[in-house]
């Protein structure tokens, strides 16, 4: 028995990565032709906005497809980038050695960490055609490129290269290249056109990159082409320290082994996010520990103990020590504005909302979930609405179903929404699409592939409480939609209508034809709201007006209040009413009341936005009577939008100052008016585009 134990030991090997993955390569998204595609395009141009990022550049990427030989399936895929290139030295790490990248250890958000990515194209492309992947790269300080082929030795995990030189790289229009990347591969795989194509890929990272231009020549040769509508590039991240609350007993006992701190005090203060002077000293207490204690000095129990007073089950006083949260600068929010813009570019449709969530923390992360809704247009309204899925600015393309972000989706009673849901479970049907991203220092995967989000709790609290909130405002808009289309119905069929008999009247009656404004009101018996909301090319701004019309038999007085883009930077100019900022993007004026038949305009303008930024104003009311176009305001959502205001000031984010023409004065509930006894004024008063 000795014997078989020796040689069965003598028969162990330790497997290098890159072989491990080379016989597991369904791990990293390779597990079939078409997918293996896809996967490949993924990595490349990942790479390739990640770079033009951290180098401050407006991407512009351009995809190529080549069929070379359709019975075996054998495909050229060409990317380039116009990002800072890379240096000869570092090409062959950066294609060709996995587990090299400067992202593993870094606590920002970014889109791959592993540093597995583009290697394992290469590695793919050399096991199904036994070809190398050529690579061509410029930096701005040298007048030509470095290329070089670039194959992966999988029993070392270390590059092998050939045919490395140096040559003139000229742009397709004759010019010389500045900077950039170009990769070519050649590999098995198969292109396919749906849902679960490269187009629908590029597609989908045109919509939260709005930043990039992204070009791609498929094997028909027909040119896609999503241009940049924005110049704004994504917010810089920091990194930042890690905090208690995410720590595990092996992190920290290493963490405490490669210390250089003098003691406990320093290593807990140099080493921690969220761990104040007063946070120090609690956990020491806690964990039944001297501050002055030398960490070598530090093992065994006494790291058990530490680890507790960080997850509170060690207790400061009866309490559990109370920890600061992790800073948010780690991460890199799309935004509304520019989600809107990215949805309105590939989506043809009538309406679009999108929301933001302030920052949260699971487990020590920092995260951020943005969700948006575009409705109507071309949408088909018979099939499930389309879930787009991202995971810090990366579509998932795969495992839809088995996703934490698709359940969120699904946890919601879309049928009090406005759109049909078979038992109130399941993805909705509609003529609409659904987008959530979640934004995290650590996004957890179901697996390597990186296509689909494991399960937790408090990501699928925020991603739900988004939904709901999407949600309400799609009922809102439907309704006053619903509201609208029926007041304006009544209304033109009174004026058509009421002159007739008016006319038919006098003629037999032989008397001159009555004026009809105060029948019209009587008859029509609301006030009503109308709001446009236009892009003015000649002074570059966006023109807001709301009309609020008096059709009842008594005056009415109201605050009027508007949703505008503070969040996106915008400014009100032109606001000749005054009136206050109620909350963040939420402006209101307190009218003088309304006499039966009169109206009131309010006007302003949006500075500092785009075409297209900005073209539906949310308009709300306080008073006593329904304001049809407008909404009933809810204090709670004031509130919730206080709530958020509040935790984004502490967490130390500038908000954008008041823009100018705005001049602050008291807003109070409007009172009920008593019932006049004049008459409404006679006189032509203009509704929905027409006369009455």
């Amino acid at each position: 028995m000795a014997g078989i134990a020796q040689k069965l030991a003598s028969n162990q090997k330790q497997v290098a990565i890159s072989e491990f993955f080379e016989k597991n390569k369904h791990f990293l998204g390779f597990d079939s032709q078409a997918r293996s595609l896809i996967t490949a395009v993924k990595e490349a141009v990942d790479n390739a906005l990640d770079a033009c990022e951290e180098a401050r550049i407006l991407p512009t990427i351009r995809i190529q497809i080549t069929k070379l030989d359709t019975k075996k399936d054998i495909i050229q895929l060409v990317v380039e980038d116009n990002g800072p290139g890379i240096p000869q030295k570092s090409i062959e790490k950066v294609f060709g050695q996995l587990l090299f990248g400067s992202r593993f250890h870094a606590i920002r958000q970014s889109r791959g960490q592993q540093g597995i990515g583009i290697t394992g194209v290469v590695m793919y492309c050399q096991l199904t055609t036994g070809r190398t992947t050529h690579v061509r790269s410029k930096i701005a300080t040298e007048p030509t490129a470095a290329v070089v082929d670039i194959g992966l030795d999988t029993r070392k995990n270390k590059a092998t290269k050939a045919n490395a030189g140096r040559e003139i790289w000229y742009n397709d229009d004759g010019s010389a290249k500045e900077h950039g990347t170009e990769v070519t591969a050649q590999m098995k795989a198969k292109y396919q056109k749906g849902r679960q194509s490269v187009w629908q890929y590029l597609r989908m990272t045109s919509i939260v990159n709005p930043h990039a231009e992204i070009i791609f020549t498929d094997p028909e040769g027909e040119v896609h082409h999503w241009t940049r509508v924005t110049e704004r590039l994504p917010t810089k991240v920091e990194g930042i320290k890690p905090h208690p609350h995410g720590i595990e007993l092996g992190q920290l006992q290493r963490m405490l082994a490669e210390s250089t701190d003098l003691n406990l005090n320093h290593f807990l203060l140099n080493n921690f996010s969220g761990v104040t002077n007063r946070a120090r000293k609690e956990l020491c207490q806690a964990a039944e520990i001297e501050g002055t204690r030398k960490i070598k000095s530090i093992k065994g129990d006494d790291i058990r103990h530490l680890l507790e007073a960080f997850q509170g089950e060690r207790l400061f006083n009866g309490m559990p020590v109370k920890l600061l949260k992790p800073p948010t600068n780690c991460l890199s929010p799309i935004e509304e504005m520019l989600i809107k813009k990215g949805l309105s570019k590939t989506i043809d449709s009538r309406y679009v909302t999108t929301l933001t969530r302030v920052p949260s923390v699971t487990q020590g992360n920092p995260f951020q979930i943005e969700v948006g809704l575009i409705f109507g247009g071309n949408l088909p309204g018979d099939k499930p609405v389309e879930v787009l899925r991202f995971a810090n600015r990366v579509p998932l393309m795969y495992q839809q179903g088995g996703c934490l972000l698709t359940k969120a989706i699904e946890s919601v009673d879309w049928r009090q929404y406005g759109l049909d849901q078979a038992g109130g479970k399941g993805v909705p049907k509609g003529p609409a699409a659904i987008l959530v991203h979640l934004a995290s220092t650590n996004v957890q995967f179901t697996s390597e592939a990186k296509e689909a989000l494991a399960d937790n709790g408090e990501v699928m609290e925020e991603a739900r409480k988004a939904m709901l909130e999407m949600g309400r405002g799609l009922r809102k808009h439907l309704e006053k939609k619903k509201k609208m289309a029926k007041t304006k119905e009544k209304f033109e069929l009174i004026n058509d209508i009421l002159p007739a008999i008016a006319e038919k009247s006098a003629q037999i009656l032989d008397r001159p034809v009555p004026g009809l404004a105060g029948s019209i009101t009587k008859i029509m018996s609301a006030v009503i709201s109308e709001t446009t909301t236009e892009w003015n090319k000649e002074t570059k701004q966006t023109d807001v007006e709301i009309t609020l019309f008096n059709y009842t038999s008594r005056a009415r007085a109201y605050t009027i209040l508007a949703t505008w883009p503070e969040k996106a930077g915008a400014g009100m100019v032109g606001n000749d009413r005054g009136g206050r900022k109620e909350a963040l993007g939420v402006w209101a004026w307190k009218l003088d009341a309304l006499q039966p038949g009169e109206q009131v305009k309010i006007h302003y303008s949006l500075r500092g936005l785009e075409r297209n930024d900005w073209n539906e104003t949310e308009v709300f009311f306080r008073g006593s009577q329904d304001v049809i176009g407008a909404t009933k305001m809810d204090e709670k959502f004031l509130e919730e939008i206080r709530r958020q205001e509040k935790i984004v000031e502490e967490a130390g984010i500038e908000e954008p100052t008041e823009g100018e023409g705005q001049t602050p004065q008291s807003i109070e509930e409007s009172e009920p008016v008593s019932e006049p006894t004049v008459a409404p004024p006679t006189g032509q008063r203009t509704l929905f585009g027409g006369e009455s």
